[in-house]
């Protein structure tokens, strides 16, 4: 579940070499991965909410609103406005880098005060976190993904087949169903560390974020 986009395009050959390690496989795999993780987490230990894929919260706020429990209703349009808030927060700033770490920092303050804080402030934290990540890292070679989306990048891997000479087609397909394996990783990772190591297993996705972030900034020292 997960907030879909526009249909893929390609993007010039000078943006992504400018990017560079930025736009790689490896990078989006290690933020596809932590996003699944994740989701996993907040579902488990914050109320069945969905931290970065927000389509799921999309409709169980409709669904609660519709019954008029409005409670549970306004549990699920937290992430949804946490979401929003970090996405615009990184279309703004247009620094990447800077909102990887952001996320990094929201992450270890979660994962800090879990119980000394209300769920609210923590699923609010987790949700703009991941947002800031989400919306800064959007392409993966020449293909735009969703580091937060399963279905939006299953159509891609099939659009790739359309839309490009067959070579590059494959290359592109491979890229985007290695990325929605790797949320799918996160996502089973996630369900099996929450359960036995509750906040401490925050240290997963924190890790993994920090490593695409010393990727990035080792290959712009160069």
């Amino acid at each position: 579940m997960a907030m879909e986009a526009a249909p893929p395009k390609l993007e010039s050959k000078a943006l992504v070499d400018a990017c560079g390690v930025e736009q790689s496989l490896p990078v989006a795999s290690l933020l596809t991965m932590s996003a699944g993780f994740l989701d996993a987490f907040t579902w488990l230990s914050l109320g069945g909410v969905f931290g970065s894929s927000q389509t799921g919260n999309v409709v169980f706020l409709g669904m609660y609103a519709a019954s008029g429990h409005w409670h549970q209703a306004a549990h699920h349009l937290l992430p949804i406005l946490g979401f929003l808030t970090g996405a615009s927060v990184a279309i703004r700033l247009k620094a990447p880098l800077l909102c990887l770490g952001g996320e990094i920092v929201c992450l270890v303050a979660v994962m800090l005060t879990l119980h000394r804080i209300s769920e609210p402030v923590a699923i609010i934290g987790i949700s703009f976190g991941s947002a800031l990540q989400s919306a800064s890292f959007r392409h993966v070679g020449r293909l735009n993904y969703l580091s937060v989306a399963v279905t939006g990048n299953m159509f891609r891997t099939l659009d790739q087949f359309a839309a490009i000479p067959r070579a590059e087609a494959a290359r592109g397909a491979v890229d985007m169903l290695t990325i929605c394996l790797t949320f799918v990783l996160g996502a089973a990772v996630g369900g099996w560390a929450t359960l036995r190591f509750d906040a401490a297993s925050l240290a997963l996705p924190i890790t993994l974020s920090t490593f695409a972030l010393w990727l990035c900034r080792r290959r712009r020292a160069i």
